[in-house]
């Protein structure tokens, strides 16, 4: 898990611009016990993993807060093979996105 701080440095941003990839659903942040933070699984390198804000948007249109949506990315599924997170890391995000679509029904 990573702090604002630590996705700025990374990214080469401000931390403002971190918060504002988050609110727009272009970067994931969930609260934990050690306050707000970024998965590392949503960066990839300095940039967001691709096609995260697609998936993102379907979660939270699906009405999924943040931690829901890290647990369901997260959760090994045998169909994709892997986790959802593994997959948009691999380019297929096309059957990730197929997923998320259809938890809103």
């Amino acid at each position: 898990m990573l702090t604002y701080t630590e996705v700025a440095e990374r990214m080469g941003i401000s931390t403002n611009a971190v918060k504002t990839l988050i609110s727009e659903h272009k970067l994931l942040a969930i609260r934990t016990d050690e306050g707000i933070v970024v998965p590392d699984e949503a960066l990839d390198g300095d940039v967001p993993v691709k096609h995260l804000f697609g998936v993102l948007t379907l979660l939270h249109d699906a009405g999924y807060s943040p931690e829901e949506s890290y647990g369901w990315l997260t959760t090994e599924d045998d169909s994709l093979p892997g986790t959802p997170f593994q997959a948009l890391h691999e380019n297929r995000a096309t059957e990730v996105k197929r997923r998320a679509q259809a938890l809103a029904f």
